[in-house]
């Protein structure tokens, strides 16, 4: 039965944009975006893989932030970035739902503060499925560290309390 109802072919899971994200080449004022999505196959009954998308004012892309247990056992960082103009792809089917969207003079004030944090997370190197530090861990490190965003992750953001 759980083989039955989970998607067990990652390669071939949806990563298509959700359509969540304003257009960076339409919109230009700064944005700041949080998003969460089932966790892939079985785990998605329990929790969310969570990320971060930020847009500086007039930029044409984002860039995301997100913590990703499988490049740890490649011997990469856990912590991975890049540019994209949408953050709001699909996790590996699921599709995502914003947590927290902030658009304009205030996203422009605070994504210096957002950024600084990702670069001091502790655990950038770091990844182990319970309890922590994961993929919610680090998002609600940076919600601790920038209060007003006024962070509130999901319940099923398994891994969140380990930022405490």
């Amino acid at each position: 039965m759980l083989a039955a109802c989970s998607n067990t072919n990652w390669r071939e899971a949806s990563r298509e944009p959700a359509g969540l994200a304003v257009n960076p080449a339409i919109t230009k004022d700064a944005v700041i975006e949080f998003y969460a999505a089932d966790a892939f196959s079985w785990r998605g009954w329990f929790a969310v893989h969570t990320w971060i998308a930020v847009k500086p004012e007039d930029a044409a892309e984002y860039t995301v932030y997100e913590v990703v247990g499988w490049r740890v056992k490649r011997g990469l960082p856990a912590l991975k970035q890049y540019q994209t103009t949408t953050p709001d792809r699909y996790w590996y089917g699921a599709r995502p739902d914003k947590v927290l969207s902030i658009h304009g003079a205030k996203a422009k004030q605070l994504i210096p503060e957002v950024t600084a944090a990702i670069n001091r997370y502790p655990w950038a190197n770091e990844y182990t499925l319970f309890p922590g530090p994961n993929s919610n861990t680090f998002p609600q490190w940076v919600g601790l560290q920038v209060p007003e965003l006024e962070l509130e992750l999901p319940f099923r953001a398994i891994g969140s309390g380990y930022a405490d």
